[in-house]
């Protein structure tokens, strides 16, 4: 059975379209939790007014459903609490000049 860290190391593989730096390290994904027949993600957008939201949406629900064979995938886009440069991974800041 796939786990949380199955699935985060798959969505390393999906780059933010704007910043080129994957949605996980980059800190969009809020909450991965899996169930026997279903996987449920939060994500957000650096931005409210980001148009590549839809994108990253179907990418994530295409990634996953080609790994698990599951067709219950819930995609949810939250805005709480707010995206800041703070979620990025530490080496992701580090690399981008950010203090630690």
């Amino acid at each position: 059975m796939i786990d949380r860290e199955d699935i985060l190391d798959e969505l390393r593989n999906i780059l933010d379209p704007e910043l080129q730096l994957n949605i996980v390290d980059l800190g969009l994904i809020y909450r991965v939790e899996v169930g026997m027949d279903r996987i449920e993600i939060d994500y957000t957008l650096t931005t409210p007014g980001c148009p590549e939201g839809p994108m990253i949406e179907k990418e994530i629900r295409e990634t996953l459903q080609e790994i698990t064979d599951l067709d219950d995938i819930r995609v949810n886009l939250v805005w709480e609490p707010q995206w800041g440069p703070e979620r990025m991974s530490e080496e992701l800041r580090l690399s981008l000049g950010y203090p630690i």
